[in-house]
């Protein structure tokens, strides 16, 4: 089964916002067995809308459009997926009912021509009904494509998505899966890991699809296999990864897609530990990661950001002298910034970084690119010196990948 997904805005294609529709729509296809071969973004224009509608035709099985469907002279995917069919605009009496219940229970008003607009439709549509909001969607079939159409608004487009749009899907496609399998290695480019898999890669089966997704200092390698049995795929699958290299083993973190925080997270979670951060350079990103998860308080206990030379001294209590002697960004005070956190939070491990980021020098002479990232365990503490380049942004990324893989293992040492 083939999908295409069509996203309808002006506003996206000069990045006032960002398009999350067309991520979640192809995850959710995905899941119900379909191959998206295609997203697409068009101008609000009428001749666009239309020539992107007419290319999907007896192409693929089901098109799903966002965007577009309000009540101003800009919405105009209605008007011309109403054309498209040959059909004529009516008045559908529950969308028309449901439009004004809302807006005299939210907003204390009478119903008003621009309004009463929403609840039109195409005469010969399946209407998509929206209770979160005033705009419904529609599903019209033409030819050998099925045409769905959303509204923008993102928990809309997901709620009629989840009510309306799969039980269409499961009753009317047949059933099919996509299995995705993920490795996530750390430390190992994606050119050397290529070499090493590259005999392995060469024997997969056919059917089955390798990616390379690199990122700072990992790279994510996903099998993916289509079918009619889950519990079929799942064993040819998992026939391959017991062929791994042995030199790739040790470089792998996961079978599963998770980040290297939420791997973890979980080791930390296994064994009852808790960790906590004194972040410099990477600016809390490590504490907001480890926040991020509803139950954080069993394994995180606190994250400090000590950003500038005199806060590394006045809130975590590193030594002025280590800071003379050393600079701030050093080994040294990579080590006391560790310990000052372990002890401050009381946690079982602290990872504390320093370092300069760039684009320009701070208080210290080190390189721009420079950072060190100091560990403390409960048997001891140490700090490790990287060059990590530019731009800023990688600096930082990667200090914060290359940290917790170094927790990471002191972890598994346990």
């Amino acid at each position: 089964m083939k999908a295409s997904i069509v996203t309808i805005g002006d506003e996206i294609l000069i990045g006032q916002i960002v398009d999350t529709n067309s991520a979640y729509l192809a995850k959710e296809l995905d899941k119900l067995g379909f191959d998206v071969i295609e997203i697409i973004t068009v101008s609000d224009k009428r001749e666009t809308i239309e020539a992107v509608l007419q290319k999907q035709l007896s192409i693929v099985d089901l098109v799903i459009i966002t965007g577009g469907l309000g009540p101003t002279k800009d919405d105009v995917t209605k008007n011309v997926f109403c054309d498209f069919f040959g059909d004529t605009l009516v008045e559908d009496e529950r969308v028309l009912n449901h439009v004004s219940e809302m807006l005299e229970r939210l907003f204390k008003r009478p119903l008003s021509p621009i309004n009463r607009q929403q609840a039109l439709v195409p005469s010969k549509a399946n209407v998509l009904f929206n209770k979160v909001g005033t705009a419904p969607g529609m599903l019209m079939c033409k030819e050998n494509t099925a045409f769905i159409s959303l509204p923008g608004v993102p928990f809309e487009m997901k709620t009629i998505f989840k009510d309306e749009v799969v039980p269409f899907i499961e009753k009317t496609f047949q059933k099919s899966f996509n299995l995705h399998k993920t490795i996530i290695t750390y430390g190992l480019g994606e050119s050397l890991l290529a070499e090493l898999l590259e005999e392995w890669e060469d024997n997969l089966p056919q059917n089955i699809k390798l990616a390379y997704l690199p990122s700072a200092g990992s790279v994510r390698l996903r099998l993916s296999i289509q079918g009619d049995s889950k519990e079929f795929l799942e064993q040819v699958v998992d026939n391959q990864l017991k062929m791994l290299p042995q030199t790739v083993i040790p470089y792998v973190r996961a079978y599963e897609d998770l980040s290297l925080g939420e791997i973890v997270i979980r080791e930390l979670e296994n064994r009852e530990k808790t960790i906590s951060f004194a972040e410099s350079c990477t600016g809390g990103k490590l504490s907001t990661m480890f926040n991020e998860k509803p139950g954080s308080s069993s394994y995180f206990k606190g994250g400090i950001v000590t950003y500038s030379t005199q806060s590394k001294i006045d809130l975590l209590g590193v030594n002025q002298a280590t800071i003379d002697k050393y600079s701030v960004v050093s080994e040294k005070v990579a080590i006391e910034m560790a310990m000052k956190a372990k002890e401050r939070f009381k946690s079982d491990y602290a990872i504390a970084t320093t370092g300069n980021a760039g684009p320009t020098k701070g208080d210290s002479p080190a390189e721009i690119g420079t950072v060190y990232i100091g560990i403390a365990t409960p048997e001891k503490v140490f700090a490790k010196k990287y060059q990590f380049g530019q731009p800023r942004e990688k600096v930082i990324n990667s200090a914060v990948s290359k940290g917790l893989d170094l927790i990471y293992n002191e972890i598994l040492e346990k």
